[in-house]
């Protein structure tokens, strides 16, 4: 059963490919447990099933069983139209490969979620700029992706992730493309956003220096969320 104060409540949550030699199971029983600022991250070896069970979180794929509890809503009941809805409003994604659109600049970027709606909401391109100011872009907002670093571009993905104000981010590998340095600086703006923001963050992650600055940090293992010490 779901805990009442818990924002993200994932239960039993299991997934199976078909394969030619057989079943593969991935998940075998994933349960996590999320509240509005809580910043966990997944680790795990190539192929644990980390983004499959991201995009099952995220609702861009469907699990074997189990379920998954937002604030009471129980977005794998939905029909396909209301899923795309929810993700719209209440999920946002900042993937390894920033997914900018090359022909918009920043700004058009960073709005593109909001169009979804049936009407603009009202302030919104003044947010979208306060979170490319709060992310050090606020003189890139008329350029466009060719023209900015990848540390800039995933700076951007970050705020057009956020500019919907979700109750659940996701950031699949997103400091995986970026040197060291760019990476630490993405890595740090990640967790200060999502925690101004007051929003959850669920992060999946080869890298050990970026898990390592989580306060919850979990590796999947044999299909369930394994713990680790802080």
């Amino acid at each position: 059963m779901s805990e009442p104060s818990a924002d993200l409540q994932v239960t039993s949550l299991t997934k199976q490919f078909a394969g030619a030699a057989g079943t593969l199971d991935v998940l075998t029983g994933v349960d996590l447990t999320m509240r509005r600022g809580d910043s966990v991250v997944i680790t795990g070896p190539s192929g644990s099933g980390k983004s499959t069970l991201l995009y099952i979180i995220g609702v861009l794929d469907e699990p074997t069983s189990g379920e998954i509890n937002v604030s009471g809503t129980l977005p794998l009941k939905m029909s396909p139209a209301e899923q795309a809805k929810f993700r719209n409003e209440s999920v946002g994604f900042v993937f390894q490969d920033h997914h900018l659109l090359p022909q918009c600049t920043v700004l058009e970027n960073v709005l593109i979620p909001t169009l979804a709606g049936a009407k603009p909401a009202s302030g919104i391109e003044e947010r979208a700029r306060k979170l490319l100011d709060r992310v050090g872009l606020s003189d890139r907002i008329t350029h466009r992706p060719g023209q900015l670093s990848g540390g800039e571009r995933q700076r951007v993905g970050i705020c057009r992730a956020l500019i919907n104000e979700p109750l659940l981010l996701l950031a699949d590998e997103p400091t995986g493309n970026l040197d060291q340095k760019t990476a630490e600086a993405v890595g740090s703006l990640l967790l200060e956003v999502a925690r101004e923001q007051n929003t959850m963050l669920l992060c999946v992650t080869h890298s050990l220096d970026l898990a390592a600055r989580f306060p919850r940090r979990y590796e999947l293992t044999e299909g369930k969320l394994v713990e680790q010490a802080s």
